[in-house]
């Protein structure tokens, strides 16, 4: 029995826009986020996985569709693998681009919502 915390082998069924579909090895359906595939940002999944690529993932949870939801992220930190400091750096940096990017859509957002009940053009 598959449960929160175990590493599992499976294998890529469908390359998705946003992630990959696996089967594990006990048969059940796993999903691996496009977040969740790499320390680094990851623009295209095929640049990382590969539809019969057989890997080994941590589970971190259930999907709302109810598949197992993995993560090779998880797993390579758990393994006790460590990040140098250009790595560390990196993903400091993409998480407050992140955070940035994020907050500047909302932003704009509101902007647009207050200009539209002026009357005024965007």
């Amino acid at each position: 029995m598959v449960k929160v915390g175990d590493t599992v082998k499976s294998k890529v069924t469908q390359i998705t826009k946003y992630g990959a579909v696996v089967q594990l090895e006990s048969g059940e359906a796993g999903f691996i986020h496009i977040s969740k595939i790499a320390n680094r940002y990851v623009k295209r999944v095929e640049d990382h996985l590969k539809q019969g690529q057989e890997v080994t993932a941590k589970v971190i949870g259930k999907t709302r569709d109810g598949k197992w939801e993995l993560s090779l992220k998880e797993r390579q930190k758990s393994n006790g693998q460590r990040k140098d400091r250009r790595t560390a750096g990196k993903t400091d940096f993409e998480k407050k681009l992140a955070r940035f990017m994020k907050e500047s859509d909302r932003k704009m957002s509101e902007y647009r919502k207050r200009m539209e009940k002026k009357g005024g053009r965007f």
